[in-house]
């Protein structure tokens, strides 16, 4: 389903950015008439953020990337009767990535919270669906032990249904054998008389949803027209010249989200631009939001689809977090981005050349203002102040609500210096932004690269 097409859909943001060794991103969709959903995907997350948090507190040996954990998600099926989210709760410890899986679901008719268990009947229909399990996955081999499926609700925690009406099973990386990943769809006609209510109408809803429709080809076809669109640029580009003047670009990453419009209005207020970051996950709900920033002036950036550390991914990963953000921000706003920020500021050597080939310079910062990590601000304003050169790029996050507190002062401290407030590519003039190339601040790419980052 797709989440821009869902009236009342927003974005709830749990953590994100670096403390203390370890990296966290996790956000999670909500809508307006259930907040009982709401209440539990933020328990669910937050439980797992907590038990990841005390088992790798300390952060790992100096120059590998530190213990990632991060949440992406999705929609399996939206009506006026039933929600679903899945939530993909990942992890990296030592450089390997584990993800568990969890389906939670609305029941839009009896006004409650379900288990995916309870889109079955009983107990009997629950170990019903363990064996018809347990044969699909035994025949398929691959590193399956079919002994692993038991009747346990635990193990069936994530089941959703395709547009066939089939009932998919998703499991654990390593929970049924060795296998990092395992699906399995039992067909229709076999879970006929195993489902409650509650996953009846599922059922129904996801049959409706994807009747006559090829949704897989139809995002393809999307993708392909928003990457060939022509790069965003400001609305007032060219206005300033940094080589004259004394020039800063404010950044800011995370969002968009609730309190984007408060620091736009800020922004406005002294008639400064800046760059917007904005990551794949909390954009798609807030679309209006980018349009906005476009035409006031500002610029959107991509800042990868779920935040994942790019050094941690393969190329067909990463491409694939590059290019799902390009096409959320290239619906809402009809340019290709143009920039990206690496989550994290991480960027080894193998990031560059997937960021040429989705035609996206990396760019990092060469002032952080640490606005995460402290709720005063004062000092947030104070650092920026006195970090900033002419050239600098600032890191703030358009999430969490400091930077935007702080913003208002940021402004009148920085113009009374006799700064010029532009959006990053202004920073470098008629040489412009290469796709691939690294820039930490206005005076050019950066040659050499780490994959050690800050917040971001």
């Amino acid at each position: 389903m797709d989440p821009a097409d869902v009236p009342g859909l927003t974005m709830h943001t749990v953590t994100e950015g670096e403390t203390g060794g370890l990296r966290a991103h996790a956000v999670y969709p909500s809508v307006s008439d259930a907040p009982r959903l709401t209440e539990r995907l933020h328990r669910t997350i937050t439980e797992h953020l907590r038990s990841f948090d005390q088992a790798n507190r300390g952060g790992t040996e100096t120059g590998r990337p530190g213990p990632e954990f991060n949440v992406d998600w999705q929609l399996p099926t939206v009506s006026t009767q039933m929600m679903g989210v899945n939530l993909t709760i990942g992890r990296t410890v030592d450089s390997r990535w584990s993800e568990e899986h969890t389906t939670v679901w609305y029941d839009r008719v009896d006004k409650r919270v379900l288990d995916s268990a309870d889109l079955l009947k009983d107990k009997a229909a629950l170990g019903e669906l363990a064996r018809l399990t347990r044969d699909q996955l035994g025949r398929s081999g691959s590193g399956i032990d079919p002994e692993a499926i038991t009747a346990d609700a635990r193990l069936f925690d994530s089941l959703a249904f395709n547009r066939r009406g089939d009932l998919v099973a998703e499991f654990d990386d390593q929970q049924v054998g060795s296998a990092t990943l395992s699906r399995v769809a039992v067909p229709a006609a076999k879970v006929k008389g195993l489902l409650s209510p509650a996953g009846e109408r599922a059922q129904r809803s996801a049959i409706e949803f994807g009747a006559g429709v090829d949704h897989r080809a139809e995002r393809m076809a999307k993708y392909k027209e928003y990457a060939a669109l022509p790069v965003a640029e400001s609305t007032a580009y060219g206005s300033v010249d940094c080589a004259k003047v004394k020039c800063v670009a404010l950044t800011y990453d995370d969002g968009p989200g609730p309190g984007t419009g408060k620091l736009l209005d800020a922004l406005n207020a002294q008639r400064a631009r800046a760059t917007f970051f904005a990551v794949g996950t909390n954009s798609i709900a807030h679309t209006a939001l980018l349009r906005r920033i476009m035409r006031e002036g500002h610029l959107v950036g991509d800042h990868t689809w779920s935040h994942r550390d790019l050094t941690t991914l393969d190329d067909s990963r990463m491409g694939d977090q590059f290019g799902r953000a390009q096409c959320t921000l290239g619906r809402a706003v009809g340019r290709h981005p143009g920039l990206v920020r690496p989550p994290y500021g991480a960027v080894n050597d193998r990031v560059p050349p997937v960021a040429r080939q989705y035609r996206l310079a990396l760019v990092r910062w060469n002032v952080d203002a640490k606005d995460l990590q402290t709720r005063d601000p004062k000092a947030v304003a104070d650092r920026v102040v006195s970090q900033t050169r002419p050239g600098s790029i600032v890191l703030m996050h358009d999430v969490g609500g400091t930077a935007a507190k702080a913003t208002p002062e940021i402004l009148r401290r920085l113009r009374d210096k006799g700064y010029t407030f532009v959006t990053v590519p202004e920073l470098y003039g008629k040489a412009g932004m290469k796709p691939g190339e690294v820039y930490d601040s206005g005076e050019g790419p950066r040659e050499m690269i780490s994959a050690d980052g800050s917040q971001g």
